[in-house]
């Protein structure tokens, strides 16, 4: 069969969610029979990149610098011209723009080039209700304007997607749920990590140490988890928090640390390659969050065998079965995020025995999974007349 060519469109390379589903999508995929390419925009940031990865794996990566996240009145009509330009050079079969502004800009360029095939995933929303009504507005509008033409929407989770249908953002023929995927085997807990990673960070070997992989940003509140912990530690002065990643709240944070007086209880990791072992060294995986797509994080937990406290936003409620799995708190609600970590370290015994149901359900969320169901998108959509 004739090869079917796809052109990746994404704001950003920065370790995320949406750029690791990119990447992962673009490494993992049958090459020969979907060739892929990866535009993206030269924006970095405190979170990391992903670039040099996709050049040390052989993806085709193009670096666009008109593309920038933020709306802006003179570099985004730029960005529209000149991704215009590239693809009706390139001639793909499928453009396939990931993410809320790369998703505007990328599906109006496709249009203006007379691209075919439009996919869009919407890995989560840019409007959320942290927003002004004016903002929120003007993205939900935006977003419904995209759906015209758009051949498929892609969601991480079934909560974005009645969001969708609710505003009227596209149609429900256009729907699809494809999962973020991971590497489901790459964060099979290791028994040498667990060590390892305590005597690396000064951490006894009996504590109950708390674990979390996310961005220091305002949506992540990464300052509720300090002050959770600081709500346990008289109860139990063995448990301790492990927080991996960095960004604009490192400061905020470490101020929750010093006024509770937890300096030897808490940890920041910084941005780590290493994510499957600093999860290895954990007994529970923690995320608190205001909004969310489905954050891939959560099933690098479950494969980890990690029970997960998180917040009820979005698609979490579809990775963490509340009383199976882990528990599911109120956004923002530090009373019962702080009871539910509380019988974790209570129940160490329990704990396991929810990390080994976690374990017991992550195919869902494996990058193979995610892979083949693209692949069969990419066939169906270049397949119809």
């Amino acid at each position: 069969m004739k090869p079917i060519r796809v052109t990746n469109i994404v704001t950003r390379m920065i370790v995320g969610g949406a750029q690791e589903t990119v990447y992962l999508s673009c490494r993992e995929i049958d090459q020969q029979r979907y060739p892929s390419t990866i535009v993206s925009g030269a924006e970095t940031g405190t979170e990391g990149t992903l670039i040099e990865a996709c050049r040390s794996e052989g993806i085709e990566l193009v670096i666009e610098p008109s593309l920038v996240r933020e709306l802006h009145p003179i570099k985004d009509p730029i960005a529209v011209a000149r991704l215009t330009d590239l693809l009706r050079r390139e001639r793909p079969d499928i453009v396939h723009t990931h993410s809320s502004k790369a998703g505007i800009v990328g599906r109006a360029a496709a249009r203006l080039a007379g691209i075919k095939h439009v996919v869009h995933s919407a890995h989560g929303w840019a409007f959320n209700p942290t927003q002004s009504p004016a903002r929120r507005s003007l993205y939900e509008t935006l977003e419904r304007g995209a759906g015209f033409f758009t051949d498929a929407i892609v969601f991480v989770a079934q909560a974005n997607l009645d969001a969708a249908k609710r505003l009227g953002i596209g149609r429900p023929e256009q729907y699809r749920i494809i999962r973020s995927g991971i590497e489901v085997d790459r964060f099979a807990r290791r028994p040498e990590d667990r060590a390892s990673v305590r005597a690396e960070f000064a951490l006894k070997d009996d504590a109950f140490v708390f674990g979390s992989v996310a961005r220091l940003s305002p949506p992540k509140e990464p300052y509720l988890l300090v002050e959770a912990l600081a709500r346990i530690a008289p109860r139990h002065p063995e448990a301790a928090l492990l927080l991996v990643g960095d960004g604009e709240y490192r400061a905020v944070t470490e101020q929750a640390i010093a006024r509770h007086g937890l300096e030897d209880r808490v940890r920041l990791a910084g941005l780590r390659s290493d994510v499957p072992r600093m999860l290895g060294g954990c007994d529970a995986f923690l995320l608190a969050t205001r909004y969310e797509g489905l954050p891939r994080v959560l099933p690098q937990a479950l494969a980890a065998g990690l029970p997960i406290v998180s917040s009820a936003v979005d698609g979490t409620v579809e990775a963490v079965e509340d009383g199976v799995t882990g528990y599911l708190v109120p956004p923002s609600d530090l009373d019962t995020l702080a009871d539910r970590m509380c019988r974790l370290a209570c129940d160490p015994e329990g704990a396991k025995r929810m990390g080994a149901a976690g374990l017991a359900r992550v195919d869902e969320f494996s990058s193979t999974t995610m892979v083949h169901r693209l692949e069969a998108l990419y066939t169906e959509l270049v397949g119809r007349p």
